[in-house]
């Protein structure tokens, strides 16, 4: 994934890459923690099914039995992503 790209820029630019990706893995981190789960070993296992194909995994913080999202009815809109992401129009 991210990190993954990082290797695909020679120089200086690889370093900003892997930092971004760092920066990312301090949301589940903390979701895991807060929801009292070992932060490293669910973050590791997470990461491993997400590479494995499904893109839903996520942590299962309400201790549903399942990491994948979907299942969870666990979802992001679109229009929430645009209103984080992007500056706003006055």
């Amino acid at each position: 994934m991210v990190e993954t790209a990082a290797d695909r820029h020679p120089g200086v630019e690889q370093y900003a890459i892997r930092s971004f990706a760092d920066a990312l893995d301090a949301v589940p981190l903390a979701l895991a923690e807060n929801s009292g789960l070992p932060p490293i070993d669910t973050l590791t296992a997470v990461k491993a099914q997400v590479k494995e194909s499904n893109p839903h995994w996520g942590i299962d913080c309400n201790d549903v039995g399942t990491n994948d999202m979907k299942e969870q009815n666990v979802f992001e809109t679109l229009i929430g992503k645009q209103q984080q992401i992007l500056p706003r129009k006055w």
